[in-house]
């Protein structure tokens, strides 16, 4: 039947020899096996072709990638050759697959915005909008706000076995388009229209199965690699359609007799299997990706290293491609992937597309012409609108018609993207007796529905798919992939893997809690503690109360780590891998066991040393007690992270549940003291059940059975738990267990249920202008629009800049050139390394690099990944922070000095890093204002930065607010051209640019690089890195460095016309391939100097670039440019910064001032939470202040000062951690720019506070001061109001100081946790100031809460003479007396305590301010 030797399926027809014969019976033998047991069995060859029959899920990993290599030889160069041989076995036995068709109809999404200002997100708009919401909500208002239309009524199909591109420029809607078309579309949307797979509408089949939609977004969980990372994927989705497939395949061929290829059954074995199986599929699908290099090293974050940012985007593709989706949405899967990678990844697509009649839509920005050349089919967007969509060698047809031609040497992708936009348009415009007029893509759009394409369209939509085509097997019905069950044991490995992984953490939260421990015991030892009255017994419930806080706050650690995780949870959750309670009852299940080494630690230091009741029992009561507390504390904090999802809002619920819990919990207010309006709070509080339950098992034991006395028979235990409101009966033990283990239960669901039904917080929108929007509707409507003359001039200039002008600017520079010679850069040999057996103490990545960058030269940086170009120039900046430089930089002649280099270069980077609560306007001002020099007045800075704004095409978005990347604000793009627009309003004469194309569409790229070569124009000296231009942008350039991995030069010199200077050179060396016409030369480059290359033609191109005449000519240029000219003069300046320290100060108050008022995450949730707590600690302590009658009375009021002290401070020292660490990022860069030092940036964080504290303090105050009821007089409410000020001023302070000497706020908040529990334990609430063990009181005057308590009680109650009943109930004494015998505090004291409140203030903002100075935590 088949007899060449190629074919898939060969079948012996002679026996030449008994091996053949062997084989003949080995696969008879095979075929007589039952189907289940066949498909699960195959025969392998070893390396020397010995055949052995194997099960397939036992492959070793050294198997599993010979059989790859025999497969998948022919993946590197064609991965044609393997489809085919999967599609011909398939054809033998005539299988069909299951295909899908999708159309869509009339399809409208509109949403509402905010214009102008009233959509930036400053406190007042904060607030209004959430009144809004809620009176929308409940159909009160409508609210004034805008329709955007963002995909406007259109129509069409995505057939199978056709690999699509979707094209179009940013904001076109093509996002939008994918995830409505994989149903995926928030709620927050309106639309309309109607989508179907085969007929089917979106409501009757499970979306999320059927097709597989690729997020621009990249979330993966740090702590597991690549390999985890896609078995985990693949085990969830399940084979789908696949086993069925096989056992069908595997029947029809045992009917026909015909024997397989051997080696791709077992790996269509392998595929369809599944489940334990699914690790050869991972293995392919990682060499496909060009992952199978880094298959073992961690996903990573900023705080755990880890894979690149494009090895992070294949794994994102990857993890889809594991699963058995039929139709796949890729969203522009090629950012930050060099074109080789992306051409690799999409001719996979497309033979897989082709092979296995998949239907595949791929977004991409910026295809090369080989890649573009691997589509079937195109859609290209503009506006919301369809412009086209049919065959791609038809598009170029559909634009000629209509006047527009693509140039010879054009991409036809970039060409596309460009003359749908308003700016590049014209240049295409090839009707030479008709006058060009902008043609809007509403016209184009109803243009092409007259075209004979867009009619074909149009005729095949009317006519319904036939749902006999369907295939039964096409569209998934399930919810999931796998069962339920087995989705659960999935979940149980992968949570306790990532345990393992995070063991450092739970390590660490041991070691803490240990120490901890430690200091309780000392602090409570059983020589200081008696059992003779209530005040002892009051020490003793202090020491439980502690305890249990201490195991409370325990569980807070979820709060970050869930709030991490969330992203990676919400992905999986949308792609149907698993139901959430799949992943929340092995979290609770795998948290029991340390829940038991916690509680049994914290039990087995502190029990017996602290003096408890010695009866075993009660020790494994107390035991039983705090691991059901401790399960209850990660409870409710799973709940309150999955329900604040965000983590200031987390923290801060967080913080608030622990108030609630805390302030209620029968300790700090005893139970008759409790308003009778808030006693339900006392009955849900979980804390109560636990104090209760630990107080009965405490004081009704052997050591508290002696009376009290007094006139009363009960026992000393009995009484201190009447005194104290406390339950007495035995059986409230098990009680409060039984509430607590309730409550564990109840928080379990509860998380279960957030995290199935609540989304992530959604973004900001982009700041919209009024003008910007009706431009918009009028674009997408068609209507006629006049291009005036000077728009016309300004814009038509192509990025050649043929039609540019040399403009001068409103400040005059000096241009100036760059030289350097033999620059050499070491950096130390990391451990990892030197454990894989590298002998060398330090590496070279820089190797004897000389050139030059001269004025009004563009000047481009290229080099594959890891040839050193961004080390090179961040040599050649001073930005470097570690290593050994050698070698000679010169400025104009003179030896470069970093202190006045800083002033007259610009760095862009190529993250860009920017406050994110200015606007695009401020941010340039702020960077003018400190940069330019001092005698430059504000009204030409301001013209200055118009200027630049106009030269960068910024204008228009003057006002939008920056935001954070990838979150809101600004676009890649928009975000690319600010950082180069803040480092040209310092005028600076030498500008070096790290990749500033990277992650931008071609439109985007014109655009910025036609900025670049503006500025270029004006006389500029500009060096940018490069990774793969496009031929517009590569031949933009003037002159080229070309480095080969190892940080060698390979080629210096000028492109010259269409890169003919370049193309010369490489030619002239022997054996190298020739430039195909029409190829772009800077893949060709790339191409034929690769390291395979080098080892094929056996040559060093270094070496060949060291002999040349143009190495030669280049020294001879240096030579001349290391040498002063006679007119030319040393650049100095008389101070390092432009501006004055205390002008920099001002400037950088200007910018906090801002940032702090447009920032409601922080601000309004701190004003709002203080607000809730003064009301709500003022309504529980109603009248508290002018209650004196007895001791608890005091204790009571004491608690109320305590409660709102410590939450309102922790609440305020956790939230700001996260945004000085913004801010210190954004420093970094401005500082190493030399805009300001650290102490004005330092000292501006610090003064902003201020305000801001003082309405939060002067709302606590006035609102508790009133409710309470404290003594009403001007000076003791103004003492008040001063300790909370300042009170809470430290607790920011020390909050902002944590994060200044920590690498993030991550690190800080670990840190910042044990000094709360020290400065809780220590503050005198406890354990009074004169219960404490001497060797531990230099700690109390230490505390700054214990000063604070100490200010507090003194300025109310120090100098009241009225008698209070002592706790034994008979005695009274004064006040005053009360406070200094039984608490410490004497009234003389009052100015020292304000003194020490102040003076911590001034320590911790010092600190934080030395720490920005002394510690960099960049390292480059």
């Amino acid at each position: 039947m088949w007899n060449s030797a190629e074919n898939a399926f060969s079948r012996s027809t002679s026996f030449k020899d008994e091996i053949e014969d062997e084989e003949e019976l080995r696969w008879a033998a095979l075929q007589r096996l039952p189907t289940y047991s066949r498909i699960r069995r195959g025969i392998f060859r070893d390396m020397v072709g010995e055949p052995k029959e194997i099960q397939i899920g036992n492959l070793e990993a050294s198997e599993q990638r010979l059989l790859l290599d025999r497969l998948v030889n022919s993946v590197e160069n064609d991965p044609e050759q393997f489809f085919a041989r999967v599609r011909k076995r398939f054809d033998a036995v005539d299988l069909k697959f299951p295909k899908i068709e999708v159309r869509f109809q009339n399809l409208m999404v509109e949403s509402f915005v905010h214009v102008g200002s009233r959509a930036l997100p400053t406190i007042p708009n904060f607030i209004i909008n959430m009144a809004e919401g809620l009176l929308r909500n409940i159909h009160v208002i409508g609210g004034k706000r805008n329709k955007l239309t963002i995909l406007d009524g259109i129509s069409g199909v995505i057939r199978p076995s056709r690999l699509t591109l979707l094209l179009g420029p940013p904001s076109s809607g093509k996002t939008t388009l994918l995830l409505a078309l994989a149903g995926r579309l928030g709620t927050n949307l309106q639309t309309s229209g109607k989508i179907t797979y085969n007929g089917y509408d979106l409501k009757e089949i499970i979306a999320p199965r059927t097709s597989a939609y690729v997020s621009q977004q990249d979330w993966h969980v740090a702590e597991m690699t690549v390999r985890q990372t896609l078995e985990f994927a693949g085990r969830c989705q399940g084979v789908g359609f696949k086993y069925d497939m096989l056992l069908e395949l595997a029947r029809r061929e045992k009917l026909a007799g015909i024997v397989p290829d051997e080696d791709l059954d077992i790996f269509m074995k392998s595929l369809a299997l599944g489940g334990m199986e699914t690790s050869l599929v991972v293995e392919y699908v990682m060499k496909i990706l060009g992952l199978d290099t880094c298959a073992d090293t961690l996903v990573g974050d900023e705080m755990i290293k880890g894979i690149s940012g494009g090895q992070k985007k294949r794994l994102t593709t990857g993890e889809l491609l594991v699963g058995p989706a039929r139709v796949l949405f890729m969203d522009e899967i090629s950012n930050g992937l060099d074109s080789s990678t992306t051409h690799q990844i999409i001719m996979y697509m497309r033979h897989s597309t082709h092979a296995l009649e998949g239907t595949t839509v791929i977004s991409l920005l910026q295809p090369s012409p080989e890649t573009y050349e691997l589509f079937d089919d195109v859609i290209l967007m503009s506006e919301g609108q369809i412009i086209y969509q049919g065959p791609r060698d038809e598009v170029l047809d559909f634009f000629s018609s209509l006047g527009f031609t693509c140039p010879d040497r054009k991409n036809v992708a970039d060409f596309l993207q460009e003359v749908t936009s308003k700016k590049d348009q014209q240049q295409y415009w090839s009707v030479p007796f008709r006058p060009y007029r902008y043609v809007p893509p509403g016209k184009f759009a109803e243009a092409f529905r007259s075209y004979p394409t867009g009619k074909k369209l149009a005729k095949k939509l009317e006519v319904p798919f036939d749902k006999r085509f369907n295939h039964s097997a096409a569209l998934s019905t399930s919810q999931y992939g796998v069962k339920k069950s087995e989705l659960l044991k999935i979940n149980f490995a992968w949570q306790k893997q990532l345990m393992k992984q995070n063991a450092f953490i739970y390590v660490f939260k041991f070691v803490q809690l240990l120490l901890v421990a430690l200091i309780t015991m000392t602090v409570f030892c059983r020589t200081t503690m008696h059992h003779n009255t209530i005040d002892d017994g009051n020490i003793y419930l202090g020491s439980l109360y502690f305890s249990m806080v201490i195991i409370l706050f325990n569980g807070f650690t979820e709060v970050p780590m869930l709030v991490a995780k969330l992203p990676v949870l919400y992905k999986h959750r949308d792609l149907h891998f698993y139901p959430s309670w799949a992943y929340t009852l092995p979290s609770w299940l795998l948290s029991i066991p340390t829940s038991i080494i916690e509680s049994a630690t914290w039990v087995a230091v502190t029990y017996y040393t602290i003096g408890y009741d010695p009866l075993f029992s009660r020790f494994l009561q107390q035991f039983l007690l705090y691991f059901s507390l401790h399960q209850m504390s990660l409870g409710l904090f799973r709940v309150m992270g999955s329900l604040g999802r965000h983590m200031i809002v987390a923290n801060t619920f967080g913080s608030f549940a622990m108030l609630v819990v805390m302030t209620l919990g029968g300790f700090i207010i005893s139970r008759d003291s409790i308003p009778s309006w808030w006693i339900w709070g006392y009955w849900i509080s979980p804390l109560m059940y636990a104090q209760n339950a630990a107080s009965v098992n405490e004081f009704l034991g052997h050591n508290w059975q002696k009376t009290a006395g007094n006139h009363t028979s009960d026992s000393l235990g009995l009484a201190l738990l009447k005194e104290r409101s406390l339950f007495s009966g035995n059986y409230w033990y098990w009680i409060g267990v039984a509430a607590l283990l309730g409550y564990t239960v109840l928080f379990n669901i509860l998380f279960t249920l957030f995290l199935a039904h609540l989304n992530p917080w959604g973004k900001f929108q982009a700041v919209v202008s009024r003008e910007e929007l009706d431009e918009r509707e009028k674009k997408r409507k068609g209507d006629e629009f006049v291009v005036e003359l000077r728009e016309y001039l300004q814009h038509s200039g192509s990025i050649h800049g043929k039609y540019f002008k040399n403009r001068g600017m409103v400040l005059p520079f000096q241009p100036l050139s760059l030289s350097f010679s033999n620059i050499n850069y070491y950096v130390d040999v990391p451990l990892g390394l030197k454990e894989q057996g590298i002998l060398e103490d330090r590496l070279q990545l820089l190797v004897n690099i000389t050139g030059a960058f001269r004025p009004g030269v563009l000047t481009a940086l290229v080099g594959v990944s890891g040839a050193g170009k961004t080390t090179l120039m961040d040599v050649l900046a001073g930005r470097k922070t570690g290593g050994t430089i050698e070698g000679d930089v010169y400025i104009s002649g003179f030896p470069k000095r970093q202190e006045t280099f800083a002033r007259i270069s610009g760095y862009c980077e190529q993250n860009d890093v920017h406050s994110p609560c200015l606007t695009v306007v401020e941010s340039l001002l702020f960077s003018a204002c400190l940069r330019l020099p001092a005698d430059i007045d504000s009204e030409t800075q301001r013209a200055f930065v118009h200027e630049v704004m106009e030269l960068v095409e910024l204008t228009s978005l003057s006002g939008a607010l920056v935001g954070l990347p990838g979150v809101d604000g600004l676009s890649t793009e928009q975000r690319k051209r600010l950082t180069i627009a803040v480092e040209l309003v310092a005028n600076p004469s030498i500008v070096f640019m790290d990749e500033p194309t990277s992650g931008l569409d071609a439109r985007a790229a014109a655009i910025v690089m036609r900025t670049v070569r503006n500025i270029v124009n004006t006389g500029r000296t500009i060096v940018c890195t490069i990774h793969q231009p496009s031929i517009d942008i590569f031949e933009s350039f003037d002159e080229l460095l070309f480095m080969k991995r190892g940080g060698e030069l390979i080629y210096a010199g000028p492109l010259g016309q269409k890169s003919c200077e370049l193309i010369k050179y490489f030619e002239s060396i022997e054996g190298v391939q020739k430039i195909k016409p029409g190829h772009n030369p800077a893949a060709w480059m790339l191409d034929v100097t690769a390291s395979t290359e080098e080892h094929r033609l056996g040559v060093d191109f270094a070496e060949i670039y060291r002999n040349s005449n143009l190495c030669q000519r280049n020294k001879e240029l240096i030579e001349v440019l290391s040498k002063p000219s006679n007119i030319a003069k040393e650049i100095e300046f008389p101070t390092r910064y432009s501006q004055s320290l205390y002008s920099q100060f001002v400037a950088c108050l200007w910018k906090q001032n801002l940032s702090y008022w447009r920032n409601p995450q922080y601000t309004a949730v701190r004003f709002f939470y203080t607000v809730v707590i003064s009301l709500m600690l003022g309504t529980i302590c109603w009248k508290f202040g002018s209650k004196r009658d007895t001791q608890q009375q005091l204790f009571n009021a004491m608690g109320s000062m305590y409660a709102a002290v410590l939450f309102i401070g922790i609440t305020n020292a956790t939230a700001a951690q996260p945004v000085v660490s913004i801010e210190r990022f954004v420093s970094y860069r401005e500082r190493a720019a030399g805009m300001y030092s650290a102490l004005p940036f330092a000292f501006a964080q610090v003064f902003i506070e201020f305000p801001y504290v003082l309405a939060q303090s002067t709302i606590y105050s006035t609102i508790f001061y009133a409710m309470a009821a404290f003594e009403w007089s001007a000076v003791k409410f103004l003492w008040y109001l001063f300790f909370m000020y300042f009170s809470i001023m430290y607790f920011t302070f020390y909050g902002m100081m944590t994060t200044a000497i920590t690498p993030n706020h991550n690190v800080a908040s670990i840190i910042a946790a044990p000094f709360y529990m020290l400065w809780n334990l220590f503050s005198g609430f406890m354990i009074p100031y004169k219960r404490i063990p001497l060797w531990w009181r230099w700690y109390y005057w230490a505390n700054p809460v214990a000063w604070t308590l100490y200010g507090l009680l003194v300025s109310q109650y120090g100098d009241d003479e009225r008698s209070v009943k002592l706790s034994d109930g008979i005695h009274q004494v004064m006040v005053k007396q009360l406070l200094e015998d039984v608490m410490g505090y004497k009234h003389d004291f009052l100015g020292v305590s304000a003194i020490m409140v102040v003076a911590f203030c001034v320590f911790f903002s010092l600190v934080f301010a030395f720490a920005i100075k002394a510690f960099n935590f960049q390292r480059r």
